[in-house]
């Protein structure tokens, strides 16, 4: 899905004369992906130039590149700085990666609990991207009285 694409799908809402957030359709996912360790050699921010060099993980390349392909939105969300963007850049470009956007500064150190007013759902990597498939699991939730 190119950008415009995308853009078309988040334009303002707007619902009885108020601005509303944008919901994509079921079909389409939102990723939201780590580079290091997860799509890539796992390089610390304070190595910034084996960023240039890190291994990119064939995988990760082939299954983003087809959800990107099957039109979901691929973000990268990394705890790299601002200051490693355009390295950043240059290595996604290089390895081939196809996404839609780059957001810098993640808080390092993982045990993340993300809070939302849109569902979210998490995939931890362990060494292989593959298609998704569906588990159930137990997670944390806010009591809201409904069960």
């Amino acid at each position: 899905m190119k950008k415009e694409d995308v853009e078309k799908l988040l334009h303002d809402k707007v619902e009885e004369g108020a601005h509303i957030s944008p919901i994509l359709p079921k079909d389409v996912k939102n990723y939201l992906i780590d580079i290091d360790g997860t799509v890539g050699e796992d390089i610390p921010n304070e190595e910034p130039e084996r960023m240039v060099t890190a291994k990119a993980y064939p995988d990760a390349i082939a299954t983003l590149n087809n959800w990107h392909e099957q039109g979901h939105i691929i973000c990268f969300f990394t705890s790299r700085t601002e200051a490693h963007r355009e390295i950043t850049e240059a290595w996604l470009k290089k390895n081939g990666f196809k996404y839609h956007s780059l957001l810098m500064g993640k808080p390092r150190g993982g045990n993340y609990h993300w809070i939302d007013n849109h569902l979210v759902k998490a995939t931890r990597y362990r060494g292989k991207f593959t298609e998704l498939v569906s588990r159930e699991v137990t997670i944390e939730v806010f009591d809201d009285g409904k069960h």
